[in-house]
């Protein structure tokens, strides 16, 4: 028997991203597409490639999430999401930020704006498949540059020293979103590395929510329409940092710890709901150096709210992921 889905917020870049793995599954069947500023137009309006594959037309966001669906990915704004009253028996994956934070309080100097459901925090379970599989119908699907930072952290965090952890993360364009805005023009990005909102993203209290300790994390704006690398510096206090990640990973069909010397690269991970991960030493100062890449649209959005949602329904955890590629 087929799982019913529903997308809401169909029409970004996440939801397409989740729409196309949603094709792809042999388990999900596609009842609803949520977009507002689409509601009534054919599913091919952002996609002419669709309009031949017989998918239902666009309908507000508030149809697609009362069609009666098994399972609803959300791909809302944070403050929309936020807002979100989920329907009884039905899976919820959120892929925005509104429900990953466990501090209601939180969300008004991270996010910026007033949790409007402060007392439901608490039954969104935050789910990084690899290191705490969903625990209830309500899943809060991880950030992008997060994902990245506790894949290469949290095996390794009672072994490092908190206050030695920097994280320098650089994502694509994409990551930004498909709202249009000065800092994402072209002429900003195109030839240039820009760093943003440095001290302040709101990435930072949702990795030191999983650690257990703050991390200095800086994000930057990579020329790349796709991809995301984290670079980890950490002070070992124990000696066993790589036995403890290949602990972690040995089993994943989705994470791969690359052999010693190898570095994780974009153009292995863009377009792919993989991700890498590779350890290293500074000879200099004694530091380790754990390295992830991944998509940041990919095993950093849509690709890991899929798996979540496989979790969550029993299914085979990589139905419908990409996970491999050839480069060209």
């Amino acid at each position: 028997m087929m799982v019913t889905t529903s997308i809401l917020g169909a029409s970004g870049y996440s939801g397409q991203e989740t729409l196309d793995r949603v094709l792809a599954h042999p388990e999900f069947e596609l009842i609803a597409l949520g977009s507002d500023s689409l509601a009534g137009e054919p599913a091919g309006a952002r996609d002419p490639r669709l309009a031949r594959l017989g998918l239902p037309a666009f309908v507000t966001n508030d149809e697609a999430l009362r069609a009666g669906a098994d399972i609803v990915f959300c791909c809302l704004g944070h403050e929309r999401a936020a807002a979100l009253v989920p329907p009884a028996d039905t899976v919820v994956v959120d892929l925005s930020g509104a429900h990953r934070l466990a501090d209601a309080a939180a969300y008004t100097e991270w996010y910026g704006f007033e949790h409007p459901r402060p007392g439901e925090l608490a039954g969104w379970s935050y789910a990084v498949p690899e290191l705490a599989p969903p625990a209830g119908p309500l899943i809060a699907n991880p950030g992008c540059y997060a994902t990245a930072a506790l894949l290469a952290l949290a095996p390794l965090a009672d072994a490092i020293e908190p206050a030695s952890v920097v994280v320098d993360a650089k994502s694509g364009v994409s990551g930004a979103g498909r709202e249009l805005r000065e800092s994402s023009h072209a002429s900003t990005v195109l030839e240039n590395l820009t760093p943003y909102r440095v001290g302040s993203h709101q990435h930072q209290p949702e990795i030191a929510q999983v650690l257990g300790f703050d991390v200095c994390f800086v994000p930057h704006l990579l020329p790349v329409r796709r991809g995301l690398l984290a670079t980890c510096y950490v002070t070992p206090s124990e000696p066993d940092l790589l036995e403890r990640l290949e602990a972690a990973y040995a089993t994943s069909a989705v994470v791969t710890l690359l052999p010693t010397g190898t570095v994780p690269e974009l153009s292995r991970v863009q377009g792919t709901d993989a991700a890498e991960l590779a350890l290293f030493a500074d000879r200099a100062t004694g530091r380790a150096i754990v390295i992830c890449a991944l998509d940041n649209l990919g095993k950093g959005a849509a690709g890991q709210a899929v798996q979540n949602a496989n979790l969550a329904l029993g299914l085979e955890e990589t139905a419908g992921l990409r996970l491999s590629g050839v480069l060209v």
